[in-house]
C-alpha cells in the first residue's frame, strides 16, 4: 500500500490515476490518501512515481506516523463530503472504526504531526463544506446546518463567524469570498 499526501477529491482520485497510469503501474485499488499496485514496485519506480505526483503537488508518505495521519484526514473528508449529509454519530467513534485504533491514539499523534486536534480540523472541514453548499445557493442555512449535523442554524452560524469572520449570511452576498483547497485546510 502506499500512503499519498494531499489526495482530498475525486479530481485528485483522477489525477494520481493518471500519474500512475502514465507511470505504467497497474492498480488494485485507489482511494483517498492510499494506492495499492498490483505488484511491488521497486525503488527507481517509486522515486519517478513520486517526482510525477510532487509536479501535480502530491507527496508520497514513508513514515508510518504520517501516513496513520493522511488516513484519518482522509476519513475527516470523506466523511464530511457525503452527499447525503452527514451521519448522526460520534467523530471519535467514527474514526476509532474506521482506522481499528483508539481514539485517544489517533487524537494525540494528530495533534502532535499537524499542530491542530482532530475536532479542529473537523470543524475547518466542515465550514469548508458549508462555504460550498452556500455558493450552490441550492439550500438554505437551516437545511445545511441539518445536512452538515449541526443542533441548529444559530449554531452554525456562531462557528462559521467564529471561523471565517463573518456571518454564513454575509458570505453568500459576497459570492466571491475565497475558499481554501481541502489539503490547505
Amino acid at each position: 500500500m502506499i500512503t499519498i499526501k494531499n489526495m482530498v477529491c475525486r479530481r485528485c482520485l483522477w489525477a494520481v490515476e493518471e500519474v500512475f497510469r502514465q507511470q505504467g503501474i497497474a492498480l488494485r485499488s485507489l482511494s483517498l490518501g492510499q494506492a495499492e499496485p498490483v505488484e511491488e514496485l521497486s525503488p527507481e519506480q517509486l522515486e519517478k512515481l513520486g517526482e510525477a505526483l510532487g509536479a501535480l503537488g502530491f507527496e508520497l508518505l514513508s513514515d508510518r506516523r504520517s501516513r496513520l495521519v493522511e488516513r484519518i484526514k482522509a476519513a475527516i473528508i470523506e466523511l464530511v463530503q457525503r452527499p447525503e449529509g452527514l451521519p448522526a454519530l460520534r467523530l471519535s467513534s467514527y474514526l476509532s472504526e474506521r482506522l481499528a485504533s483508539d481514539y485517544s491514539a489517533l487524537s494525540k499523534l494528530f495533534s502532535e504531526v499537524e499542530g491542530i486536534t482532530i475536532e479542529h480540523y473537523y470543524i475547518l472541514q466542515r465550514i469548508e463544506r458549508v462555504k460550498e453548499l452556500i455558493v450552490y445557493d441550492e439550500l438554505s442555512i437551516s437545511e445545511i446546518a441539518y445536512r452538515m449535523g449541526y443542533s441548529s442554524a444559530a449554531y452554525l452560524s456562531s462557528q462559521f463567524k467564529r471561523i471565517t469572520g463573518m456571518s454564513p449570511r454575509a458570505f453568500r452576498e459576497l459570492r466571491a469570498s475565497p475558499r481554501r483547497p481541502l489539503d490547505e485546510v
